[in-house]
């Protein structure tokens, strides 16, 4: 339990940091588009000034080229401040839903976890201590009947054990260690005054259906949650018809004889003989495993519910408020309109090479030389594209990469791949999540050479041995960077997504394991002649530990030039630079507009 407050507190901090982040970007924007505004409001007033009849007919040319680059300057950061301010509020609107949700978690557990616990772990304690005196009463009132007095006292102090009372004794003598601590408050970073999630436009859309997607994984959790609960009672049940038994009389063994075989022979046919005992502890270590199996998954899913309930009535109330806003009613939100298209400049052609089932780095170095230029697409296209669709879509879609798509989806988006078509180019949610996803996984699975070549396959399923993560993850590392520029590259934008998809597994259950379970086969094939299914364990660990530890063992911006992958990205790309990118200046405007990513001559990274 306290490993998964950890988490969530982990997490809320990331995304404080995400929010944080595109907030100061926000901010930057804002005060480079407002000193655009001012130049132009200067040369405006500056030509004002200057008679027209005394300007030379030479100079007229070169004042109209300024104006039209401060013009020019002035569209480009206001597309860029509305961009930043669109991430900004896409980083806010998951900072204030994990806050609820921690918040929830954090006193779910105070409030409510605790005391099952501790009710858990107490389970028959009191019966058995029960039994245990009333044994050694019946022993007593057959030994010595003067001491009935005393034993009497004993008595009543059993019938008088109360699991419940002892419980909140305990409590209340202990309350600074079970009372919960002060909720999580909300920071605004640098005087942002938005302290609510954002329903409106443009988010309405993917606002209103993760709060369809959280009500159904609700419905199917609660149901879930309520049969295990009622598996729970029915074993708490029959541990307590085994705690309660009334055993503890043992008159039959005090026989009035010299011999002790008169008591040997009475206890060998009783409930207490050797056998029943026996056969009834382990009857007794069965059940009780049973129940603690059952508790804990009663306790996670209702920890799982406790979460999903708070962003689920977050939505609610901030969907519900940003109805009433629009249409004066309160009446349930409705669709808001499909957004524009926005579409992406038709990418260059496949250029006679073979994209699936082909060699990717051969790919991407054909269409380096086709079009001209050192800074070709780092990245292929299907990669990219298939991976920015899902983060506009379908970072909560349930079983992501799990669930197979439509057959004939899969196959008409690779056709278009394959064309040099982009066929998730639109910015409307018109293609099965399921379907892209594996497209994505298709394309990795078919490369003529895996992503993780073959020859290095034993060096990295050796480091599964090194038990010290740090050290593993230095191992990993070193074997990595030994690879071609273009497959780290690769890597690198693919482990980023992965990672941040496994952030949203309480809602599409696909935590670091559960996508190492769909990737480990796709990424790194087993040699023949090894032992597939001992292997794929091995292969699923390497990968598990790279999604959760990308950052380390990957080089960053700095040491290796290319593309990066964003957490918060947008429909258009004319604007959407990485947060790693440098300000801009004055000339700007006079630049080359293109979307290509920069990257250096094909070689090994080092």
């Amino acid at each position: 339990m306290h490993e998964e407050l950890l988490k969530v507190t982990n997490e809320l901090y990331t995304v404080m940091k995400t929010y944080h982040m595109y907030h100061t970007e926000s901010i930057s924007a804002e005060s480079k588009l407002k000193e655009a505004e001012k130049q132009e409001e200067k040369q405006f007033n500056k030509g004002g000034d200057i008679s027209v009849n005394l300007l030379r007919h030479e100079d007229r040319p070169q004042r109209r080229s300024s104006v039209k680059k401060i013009e020019k300057m002035k569209e480009k950061r206001q597309a860029k401040y509305s961009e930043n301010k669109l991430k900004c509020t896409k980083a806010r609107n998951d900072y204030l839903l994990n806050l609820a949700a921690t918040n929830a978690a954090v006193s779910k557990y105070y409030i409510h976890d605790a005391s099952d616990l501790i009710d858990c772990c107490d389970l028959g304690f009191h019966a058995s201590l029960a039994r245990t005196f009333r044994t050694y009463l019946s022993a007593e009132y057959n030994l010595e009947t003067s001491r009935h007095e005393g034993l009497d006292i004993i008595e009543n102090a059993v019938d008088n054990l109360d699991a419940r009372s002892d419980k909140h004794t305990v409590m209340d003598m202990c309350n600074q260690v079970f009372c919960p601590p002060l909720r999580f408050e909300y920071q605004p970073h640098m005087g942002d005054e938005v302290c609510q999630v954002s329903a409106q436009q443009p988010v309405q859309t993917e606002l209103l259906m993760r709060y369809h997607q959280l009500q159904s994984r609700l419905a199917t959790l609660k149901i879930e949650n309520e049969e295990v609960r009622k598996t729970l009672d029915a074993t708490m049940q029959t541990l307590q018809d085994m705690l309660t038994v009334e055993d503890f009389d043992v008159s039959d063994a005090f026989q009035h004889s010299r011999s002790t075989e008169s008591v040997k022979s009475a206890a060998s046919e009783t409930y207490m003989s050797k056998i029943n005992i026996a056969k009834r502890r382990a009857n007794q270590q069965e059940t009780e495993m049973f129940y603690f199996t059952k508790f804990k998954e009663y306790l996670n899913g209702s920890n799982l519910i406790t979460k999903l309930q708070a962003k689920h009535d977050l939505l609610k109330q901030t969907l519900g408020e940003g109805e009433r806003a629009e249409c004066g009613t309160t009446r349930p939100p409705c669709l808001p309109p499909k957004p524009q298209k926005m579409r992406r400049p038709r990418p260059l052609s496949v250029y006679n090479h073979k994209l699936f089932n082909g060699n990717m780095e051969t790919f991407i170095k054909r269409k380096k030389e086709c079009s001209n230029k050192k800074s070709g697409q780092a990245i292929p296209l299907v990669v990219e594209s298939c991976i920015r669709y899902i983060n506009l879509y379908g970072l909560q879609q349930q079983g992501i990469f799990r669930v197979p798509g439509s057959q004939v989806e899969v196959n008409d988006i690779k056709n278009s791949f394959e064309r040099g078509e982009d066929p998730l180019a639109d910015d409307q949610n018109e293609r099965d999540i399921n379907s892209v996803a594996g497209v994505l996984k298709l394309y990795f699975r078919g490369l003529e050479n895996p992503l993780f070549p073959k020859e290095r396959f034993q060096d990295l399923i050796s480091t599964i041995k090194i038990e010290n993560l740090a050290e593993r993850v230095h191992q990993i590392q070193q074997i990595i960077i030994t690879l071609p520029r273009a497959v780290i590259i690769v890597m690198r934008y693919l482990f980023a997504f992965l990672n941040h998809l496994s952030q949203y597994s309480d809602e599409n259950m696909m935590d670091p394991y559960n996508l190492a379970i769909c990737f480990g086969p796709t990424l790194m094939h087993i040699p023949d002649g090894q032992d597939p299914v001992s292997c794929q364990a091995h292969v699923n660990e390497v990968i598990k530990t790279i999604i959760i530890n990308h950052e380390a063992i990957f080089p960053s911006l700095r040491e290796l030039e290319g593309p990066v992958y964003e957490k918060c990205m947008t429909g258009g790309e004319e604007y959407c630079d990485s947060p790693h990118s440098e300000p801009g200046t004055i000339d700007e405007a006079d630049h080359d507009n293109g979307t290509e990513p920069h990257t250096s001559d094909d070689g090994e990274y080092s």
